[in-house]
């Protein structure tokens, strides 16, 4: 057996270290994903006030920001019974649904096209051949020209002149790995710099109601601020022209990319490639009315399509076993072997900061994949006909979504759909005002809240289920805990040995160039993962500046 080790994982938030083991074949026969920082915000949490944990929650991450404020704001209410007014709950929603559209965007084009995409291939395509290909995959397609294709390539080829790549640097190009033909490589490279410049604009959305982002600042316990915004017809409109922007590059290219795709890697979708356990867990959410909910809840057990059970959170458990922590959860890390490779060998040797949720015992995938799945088959009305359509125009079934591009192509089946529903939350919103309603804070006195209480927020969010658990204690708080999307999905090796969605959904890929594991990035990447734990801070030669204790009292 020969290890490969790739550390770190690039193109995601935070610092992923993967180790796989491959045989003469060069098939994966084992896997280990190691988050590589410590994430302390929970530590630092203790001791303060419990209307401040969304500020310091939502720098969790630089990413997740809007998320972690939300969900920590929200574990503070539920621990205090305070009900939102529905104008704040929608507001909060406005701002989660430009962020989902948002992030997936980026995530598939900045983060991780470049898995499938061959940039210097795109040099050698032909603008006009480029224009007929995009016909097969979008009824109306978007920037698609023969001008538009001409300037994209002497865009790249100024790049190339100039001796540097740019952005496009430091790939694997020529990899044999790669499908996609020079006018598909040009396509998809055309919309990649199309999106640099379209998900600035989703940042505005999120920005209207959220004053800033990252880190908004309008959302506090009770509701939210940003009332002005609210009742402002300009700033709603300006929302709204922003999603319909979005609207127009998620069906016409987004989703005209992910049919291209799944036709150029037809045979590594049937081969299920990237398949993990088959565990999806979704614990559903945002309302349109008291009828029917954007997500629906529920777990899939083994790729079991003919039910879906019921979300449970009394099922939820987190395993320390072969993480950096002892059985009380202090800090217990160990040094790495001699040649600078994870201790694995044993089984209760620790190789992961990233704690081992399980739900009823069993390793779970968490995102957009589990939650089209769990929606789709749990008779979600809405979402259907976008699931339906993908796969019949792609003639794929409903089993090839859990595969590495098909979690690609459900990111983009969601995006497509949110786009589609969002207005009904602007128009609920709308309505609301209308009948004068307006209110965006529910009032409380907080001297005259209970002193000691438990609250718990569970959301969906870009990466899949997000969860914040607070305990407050003479009105401070005691203790608070969190589990993140990648917390479940790049969770180690369990006490029985089960292994988190990254590391299953590697089992078995076969690595044509050991030295250039491009099957590996694809299968990891497209799981969107963000590890963000800590911030460190050096110079150009890695030497550290200074260090911080922060005091939590």
């Amino acid at each position: 057996m020969k290890k490969i080790v790739i550390d770190p994982i690039t193109r995601i938030e935070g610092h992923l270290r993967v180790e796989v083991e491959v045989d003469e074949d060069g098939v994966v026969r084992e896997a280990y994903a190691s988050g590589q920082l410590f994430r302390g915000i929970e530590m630092i949490l203790k001791e303060r006030d419990p209307r401040d944990a969304g500020l310091l929650a939502g720098r969790i991450c630089g990413v997740c920001t809007n998320s972690h404020f939300r969900a920590a704001v929200s574990s503070v209410e539920d621990a205090y019974g305070i009900e939102l007014p529905k104008n704040a709950q929608i507001v909060r929603d406005l701002m989660a649904m430009a962020l989902f559209i948002q992030d997936h965007v980026v995530h598939f084009y900045h983060l991780h096209s470049l898995d499938f995409v061959d940039v210097t291939s795109a040099l050698q395509a032909d603008a006009a051949l480029a224009v007929e290909e995009a016909k097969k995959y979008a009824k109306t397609q978007y920037e698609s020209s023969f001008s538009h294709y001409e300037a994209v390539l002497l865009k790249l080829q100024n790049f190339v002149k100039a001796g540097r790549l740019g952005p496009f640097s430091n790939g694997y190009w020529g990899h044999s790995a790669y499908r996609l033909t020079t006018e598909q490589n040009l396509i998809l490279l055309s919309h990649y710099l199309e999106a640099l410049k379209f998900q600035t604009q989703l940042s505005k959305a999120v920005a209207i109601f959220g004053g800033k982002t990252p880190h908004p600042q309008s959302i506090v316990v009770g509701g939210v601020t940003s009332v002005a915004d609210m009742l402002s017809p300009q700033r709603l409109n300006d929302y709204i022209f922003n999603i319909k922007e979005a609207k127009e590059f998620v069906d016409n290219a987004y989703m005209a990319d992910m049919r291209l795709l799944a036709a150029a890697y037809r045979d590594d979708i049937k081969a299920g490639l990237g398949r993990s356990a088959g565990n999806f867990l979704s614990v559903g959410g945002y309302e349109f009315d008291e009828r029917q909910k954007l997500f629906s809840s529920g777990v899939i057990y083994a790729h079991d399509f003919s039910k879906v059970e019921e979300f449970d959170e009394s099922k939820i458990t987190e395993e320390v076993d072969r993480a950096w922590y002892g059985t009380d959860g202090e800090v217990c890390y160990t040094d790495l072997n001699e040649d600078g490779t994870l201790k694995t060998a044993k089984n209760d040797d620790k190789y992961s900061w990233i704690k081992a949720p399980r739900y009823g015992g069993e390793a779970m995938e968490s995102g957009p994949l589990a939650r089209v799945l769990v929606s789709y088959l749990g008779g979600n009305e809405f979402i259907k006909p976008f699931v339906d359509e993908f796969l019949k125009e792609s003639d794929l079934e409903l089993l090839d979504l859990s595969t590495t591009v098909g979690r690609n192509a459900a990111r983009a089946i969601e995006s497509a759909y949110i786009c589609e529903y969002v207005f009904k939350l602007v128009s609920d919103l709308l309505q609301n005002i209308k009948h004068d309603d307006t209110q965006t804070w529910t009032k409380y006195e907080f001297e005259k809240l209970p002193q000691n209480a438990k609250g718990r927020a569970f959301f969906e969010v870009p990466r899949g289920v997000l969860s914040h658990f607070v305990s407050i204690e003479n009105q401070k708080i005691k203790n608070y805990s969190v589990i993140a999307p990648t917390t479940w999905n790049a969770s180690p090796k369990d006490k029985d040995g089960k292994r988190g969605a990254y590391e299953e959904a590697l089992i078995g890929i076969k690595i044509k160039d050991t030295a250039k594991p491009l099957e590996v990035l694809r299968v990891i990447h497209s799981f969107d993962p963000c590890l963000a734990c800590a911030v460190h801070v050096v110079d150009a030669k890695g030497r550290e500046l200074s260090s911080y204790r922060v005091r939590t009292v």
